[in-house]
């Protein structure tokens, strides 16, 4: 099958390029033609995404949108593979080269800022369903920006995404809590998990609980919405009550880093540590995993999935995180980790990480989930779910 993959960046800007660059390759192995369409190459400080070798790829801002889309229609494609675009009008083009599955991996088009976050006092997930009354409450409920024009133009776009999807000819969800999200709208999707690396193993770089101190590992995207500051101050109390000395490292890098850094610094004392070692490529990445006691993922937004969580379990990492999006899907409290409840607080997610690194046995039982649990999401699985997909799409 001729497959063109179709999004906005050729740069690892998130979750979405991540599976793009995974799925490429899986499907190429598969023994399938694959292509890619992408809007941009930026940002530049990003690392770009592997592609197959040979891979075709067209950039919409290198080539022009008119001449990027002959060239995609003279590949003549079975199906477009879509990951959604900044700009709202190009979904409905590319309909028309050929059929056309979009892989909804977020709030697109169902939320005016994409968050699906009302940042409060207390910052709490928004339950409203899109529409013209999310013009009333962007202000009050904090939705986004400060500007009546961002405003205007979010509400416009994810209106235009909204009924582009129900153009598609199929829909994915990355998780059940997404594929419920779109039925509010009459959209069906069927969910389809994205998939781990490799097959699951324990290595033997795995620290000793008994040795200190014990690891805390964050990696993602620094922003309010990857709750950082809810991690550095559960932290200081997940160690006042297990009484053991923690170090935390916070993997990753953005607008939120150096407010993180400040504050590690004010909480920072001979039993707690941090460290910001930036981006990791993915082997330095899984070493980082592999030498932690606990991954803690602290998003305060309903992530849609939260990959890093299954990830770490194929090295028998648990995991603590807030119970929203689709979490709650793959982290089974006492099984592979532990919830935090919601609305997210330090203390709630410090009890959490407490509970979890509180007893060997108990931990080496949540080590033993973890593994297990990544199983589940298998890339054999994921690509014949996808491909029948297809086959319906194209028929």
């Amino acid at each position: 099958m001729r497959i063109a993959f179709a999004n906005h960046s050729r740069r690892k800007v998130g979750g979405t390029e991540v599976y793009i660059g995974s799925a490429l390759s899986a499907l190429a192995n598969a023994g399938h033609e694959v292509a890619w369409l992408h809007e941009s190459d930026e940002p530049a400080d990003r690392e770009p995404v592997s592609c197959p070798y040979g891979t075709t790829t067209w950039c919409i801002s290198s080539l022009s949108l008119p001449t990027a889309l002959q060239q995609l229609a003279h590949w003549k494609p079975d199906v477009i593979y879509s990951h959604g675009f900044a700009d709202a009008n190009l979904d409905p083009k590319l309909m028309d080269i050929a059929p056309s599955v979009l892989y909804v991996h977020n709030y697109y088009g169902t939320c005016i800022s994409g968050n699906k976050l009302n940042h409060t006092a207390t910052p709490h997930v928004c339950d409203r369903k899109f529409g013209a009354a999310c013009l009333l409450y962007y202000f009050p409920e904090h939705c986004g920006g400060r500007s009546p024009l961002t405003m205007w133009s979010q509400y416009r776009q994810q209106s235009q995404r909204l009924e582009s999807m129900r153009l598609y000819r199929g829909l994915i969800a990355n998780s059940d809590y997404i594929a419920d999200e779109l039925a509010r709208y009459s959209l069906a999707a069927e969910c389809v998990y994205p998939f781990t690396a490799t097959a699951p193993v324990v290595t033997s770089d795995a620290p000793p609980f008994t040795a200190d101190p014990l690891r805390l590992i964050f990696a993602g995207r620094m922003t309010k919405l990857k709750g950082g500051d809810y991690l550095l101050r559960a932290a200081a109390e997940a160690q006042r009550l297990l009484g053991r000395t923690l170090h935390v490292t916070l993997a990753g890098d953005g607008p939120d880093r150096a407010h993180l850094e400040a504050l590690a610094s004010r909480l920072r004392n001979q039993n707690l540590a941090f460290d910001f070692p930036g981006w990791l490529s993915a082997d330095n990445l899984r070493r980082a995993f592999s030498q932690s006691h606990l991954h803690v993922l602290p998003s305060i937004w309903p992530e849609p999935f939260g990959l890093s969580g299954p990830e770490a379990g194929l090295l028998g990492v648990p995991t603590v995180a807030f119970a929203v999006g689709g979490i709650p899907e793959w982290l089974k409290d006492g099984v592979n980790g532990h919830l935090a409840p919601a609305p997210a607080t330090a203390s709630g997610l410090a009890e959490a990480i407490a509970k979890a690194l509180s007893a060997a046995g108990h931990y080496a039982e949540l080590r033993q989930g973890a593994c297990r649990e990544a199983h589940r999401y298998s890339l054999d699985d994921h690509l014949a779910r996808i491909l029948a997909i297809f086959e319906r799409c194209r028929a």
